[in-house]
């Protein structure tokens, strides 16, 4: 697999303003209790379109975070909410950021910090 340049973009960080990008949900990955929610964005600027991985916890809001990494048009619409984690930890790199992270993005590589 070809890795990604990280372009430096807007939509590389955590504090994407909404006008920056479009949004459209996947849905509610409930898989082991998870409750997260899966979408998919686009960047204005760049165009990249990135599969969007956001775990919240109402209970204990220092564990929020979301993870996101690129994701192929083609592969868009057979996205299931259940087969997220897995596209994600598959990637060469994907960004995390939330409270969990302090608030900052950080690139990884295989396992997902859930």
């Amino acid at each position: 697999m070809k890795k990604l340049p990280k372009l430096g973009c807007a939509c590389e960080k955590h504090d994407l303003s909404e006008s920056e990008y479009r949004t459209s949900i996947v849905g509610k990955d409930s898989t082991s209790d998870k409750n997260a929610e899966v979408s998919i964005i686009q960047c204005r600027l760049c165009q990249r379109i990135w599969l969007k991985y956001t775990v919240e916890s109402e209970t204990a809001p220092q564990l929020s975070r979301w993870f996101k990494g690129i994701i192929a048009k083609k592969e868009v619409a057979e996205m299931k909410p259940e087969n997220a984690i897995e596209y994600l930890e598959n990637l060469q790199w994907y960004i995390g950021g939330g409270n969990f992270f302090g608030n900052k993005e950080v690139f990884g590589e295989e396992k997902l910090n859930l």
